[in-house]
C-alpha cells in the first residue's frame, strides 16, 4: 500500500475541487496514483473533469513577435512579479521573442544565439541581467508558427506593453493572401483561445489515451443510471461529442457570438486554421506551499 501524504491530498484537492476526506479516500482506493484517484472521484460524481494546470507559481512575462507569415512566442520566468515591471527585463523578453522568429523554438539554440547589439549570447545576456536585477531567471519555452501564405496572428492578454503579457497566443491562418480582415480574425481567434483553453486543433489530433480515459469515465457514469447497454452507448457518444466541443478548438463555440463553431467562422472567411499555441505564464509550475500542506494534514488527521 502506497503512503498517502498531505501533499498528495492537497494536489488532488486542487485538481478536482473535491472534499479533503474524499480525496484521501480516493488516493487510498487508487493506491496513491493521482490520475486514477481523479477518475475514482469523477466516477463517484465528486469531482469535475481533471484539470492539469495546477496553481500558477512562476512570475515573469510571455513575449510575442511577428513577421510576414511567421510569429514567435517565448516564456521567460523570474522569481517575483516585480521583475515583470522592470524595463530591462521587458526589453530582454521582447528581444528574445524576436529571436524566436529567426532561430525557431529550440530553447538551447535560442540561448546560444547572439543577443542583438552585443558580442555575446542570449544566455550570457540573461546571466548579466540576473546579476543586475538580483533575481534568478530562465527561458522556459518558446514556439514558432509559420504559413506559406496568410498570417500568423498574435494576441497577448493582461499586457504590460505591446507584445508582452501574462498569456500569449499564436494563430496560424492560411489563405491566398495576407489581408487586414485575416489579421483581425486571427486576433479574434487568439482572444478565443486565451479564454477557452483548447487542447487540440481538431478531432484527429486529440490525445488517444486522454480520449479513452474520458470514455471510461463517461461509461461508468452512464452505467450508474441503470439504463440498457444500447442506451448507454448512445449516451457515451453524445458525451464524447460534448467532450470534443470542450477541448477541440475547431469544434468549440465561438466566444464572440456564443453560437457559431470556430470552424464555421474560419471557413466563412475563406481561410484555414492550421495551428495555434497558447502560453500562460507559469502554468504547470507550483510554488512550495508547506504551510498549506500542514493545514491539510492537520484537518485530515493522520494521512
Amino acid at each position: 500500500m502506497a503512503e498517502i501524504t498531505a501533499l498528495m491530498v492537497r494536489d488532488l484537492r486542487e485538481k478536482t475541487g473535491a472534499g479533503m476526506m474524499d480525496c484521501k479516500k480516493a488516493l487510498v482506493e487508487a493506491d496513491g496514483n493521482i490520475e486514477a484517484a481523479v477518475d475514482w472521484l469523477r466516477k463517484k460524481g465528486l469531482a469535475a473533469a481533471a484539470k492539469k494546470s495546477g496553481r500558477v507559481a512562476a512570475e515573469g512575462l510571455i513575449g510575442v513577435a511577428s513577421g510576414p507569415q511567421v510569429a514567435g512566442m517565448v516564456e521567460v520566468n523570474a522569481e517575483t512579479d516585480f521583475v515583470a515591471r522592470n524595463e530591462l527585463f521587458q526589453n530582454f523578453v521582447s528581444e528574445v521573442a524576436g529571436i524566436v522568429l529567426v532561430v525557431g523554438d529550440d530553447v538551447e539554440q535560442i540561448k546560444a544565439y547572439t543577443f542583438p547589439g552585443t558580442g555575446h549570447s542570449v544566455q550570457e545576456e540573461l546571466t548579466r541581467l540576473i546579476a543586475t536585477i538580483g533575481e534568478n531567471m530562465s527561458i522556459r519555452r518558446a514556439k514558432r508558427l509559420t504559413v506559406p501564405s496568410g498570417v500568423v496572428a498574435t494576441y497577448t492578454h493582461s499586457a504590460v506593453k505591446p507584445g508582452l503579457g501574462k498569456i500569449g497566443v499564436l494563430a496560424a491562418l492560411e489563405a491566398p493572401s495576407e489581408i487586414e480582415a485575416l489579421e483581425t480574425l486571427g486576433r479574434q481567434i487568439g482572444m478565443h483561445v486565451a479564454a477557452a483553453r483548447p487542447e487540440a486543433l481538431d478531432v484527429s489530433v486529440v490525445d488517444p489515451s486522454a480520449l479513452e480515459r474520458e470514455k471510461a469515465v463517461l461509461t461508468e457514469q452512464a452505467r450508474a443510471s441503470g439504463k440498457p447497454d444500447a442506451i448507454i452507448e448512445k449516451m457515451v457518444e453524445g458525451r464524447v461529442r460534448k467532450y470534443y466541443e470542450e477541448v477541440v478548438l475547431l469544434e468549440q463555440v465561438w466566444v464572440h457570438d456564443g453560437e457559431s463553431r470556430v470552424k464555421s467562422v474560419v471557413q466563412k472567411a475563406g481561410a484555414k486554421l492550421t495551428g495555434f499555441a497558447r502560453f500562460q505564464l507559469g502554468e504547470g509550475i507550483e510554488k512550495q506551499t508547506g504551510d498549506f500542506a500542514a493545514e491539510v494534514a492537520a484537518a485530515a488527521g493522520t494521512v
